[in-house]
């Protein structure tokens, strides 16, 4: 599977990730025709080489009928006048703005158009969450100038360029202190950043101070990262460096690696645990359904010898990070645990697909398992119970029967 990873060790800003996706393609000068071949108003691409402690990258300019509209405030750029890196002297744009804009002038496949307003979707949504207005009534003020919408069209069309099908990202450096930006000084990250990297791995170090990831560069990494965490082991084919401008004590890079994974199905899973020896097995069998009904990948316990050698029951809760904090309620509000444990892991498996096979009992459902060279089949449950049910058979006399 085409797979990119984007190390996020210094954030993630949009002009960053232009530049190393650039580089990714092979063909710089090629590639930035086709960029500026998306006829955004008053917009072209130029780019130059950049060099950050020692390891040489690109650095992509966005010219705005000739001219930068500003310098980004953190490590992108030396002066420090917006958080999303943009100062600008017209008014902001609204939501409507922008669809208007990439619907009606930009020269993009209509999935690229579709990404691009996906991501401002979700800058609205953010922005909304963060003002408390109505994602209607929200105007953009650094992220709706033309630059920036340079910026998120660009990374767009280049993912789609690159025709890659998983994205994986590394837990993001967000940088510290402050920025100032059009509503005042923020603390980093920025509230509408914050907002845009809940139930993302995020950190901050002490030897950088600054803004690190920008809301364009949350927005990006939320809309298409599949999973955030390790590299996976992949054939690389191609490493891109989206240079900035300020210096650190570390390379000031975004880093991307573009190649083939041999399997897509790795996952983080968050495990909780806690433990009871007060609740009845009906009530441990009710709070499981209901964990499940509500997300959990998987609910069960163990037998377990607690403190006084009372004997005591393990219940283990697999679930996605996104689900976490509904489930941890779920299991307070139902068991009597004052406690629970968590323990991140990652979770390989197998491609899945269900297909359908016709036999002298009826249309049987089957799952196929593929994956790591190997394949497995395994009739449906439900539906080999509902045949035996029907024909007075044990599940086993249907299976020999098919």
């Amino acid at each position: 599977m085409r797979t990119l990873f984007i190390d996020c060790g210094m954030g993630a800003a949009g002009d960053m990730l232009t530049a190393a996706l650039l580089e990714n393609t092979g063909n710089m000068e090629e590639s930035v025709k086709k960029v500026n071949g998306l006829n955004i108003p008053g917009v072209t691409f130029t780019f130059e080489s950049a060099k950050k402690c020692s390891v040489t990258g690109t650095h992509v300019h966005v010219l705005v009928n000739g001219e930068e509209e500003g310098e980004e405030t953190h490590h992108h750029h030396e002066h420090e006048h917006t958080h999303d890196g943009h100062t600008h002297s017209h008014s902001a744009n609204s939501l409507h703005d922008i669809e208007h804009i990439v619907k009606d002038h930009i020269n993009a496949s209509d999935r690229v158009k579709e990404n691009i307003l996906g991501v401002y979707k979700l800058l609205a949504e953010a922005e909304s969450h963060v003002h408390g207005e109505p994602v209607s009534q929200i105007h953009f003020h650094e992220v709706g100038n033309m630059d920036a919408i340079a910026d998120i069209s660009a990374v767009c069309f280049l993912i789609d360029e690159l025709k890659i099908e998983r994205i994986v990202s590394s837990p993001i450096h967000v940088g510290r202190g402050t920025v100032k930006c059009a509503h005042g000084i923020l603390p980093v990250p920025a509230p509408a950043t914050a907002v845009l990297l809940q139930n993302i791995p995020i950190y901050s170090r002490p030897e950088v101070t600054g803004e690190l990831c920008t809301p364009t560069g949350a927005a990006l990494l939320k809309f298409f990262v599949n999973e955030f965490g390790e590299m996976p082991v992949m054939t690389c084919e191609s490493i891109g460096y989206g240079m900035g401008k300020k210096d650190f004590p570390i390379a000031n890079v975004v880093r991307t690696f573009v190649g083939e994974t041999t399997n897509s199905n790795k996952e983080t899973i968050t495990e909780l645990l806690f433990s009871v020896d007060d609740m009845t097995g009906e009530e441990i069998a009710f709070a499981a359904n209901l964990l499940l009904d509500s997300g959990a990948k998987d609910v069960f316990t163990t037998a377990i010898g607690m403190k006084k050698g009372r004997p005591g029951v393990l219940v283990t809760v697999l679930t996605k990070e996104d689900k976490k904090e509904e489930i941890l309620r779920l299991i307070f509000k139902h068991t009597t645990t004052i406690g629970v444990r968590e323990r991140v892991n990652t979770r390989y498996e197998l491609d899945r697909v269900i297909t359908e096979e016709e036999t002298k009992f009826g249309t049987i459902r089957k799952k196929e398992s593929s994956g790591y060279g190997v394949k497995k089949s395994k009739y449906e449950y439900d539906d080999l119970a509902k045949i035996a049910k029907n024909n007075d058979l044990s599940i086993r006399d249907v299976l020999n029967n098919l």
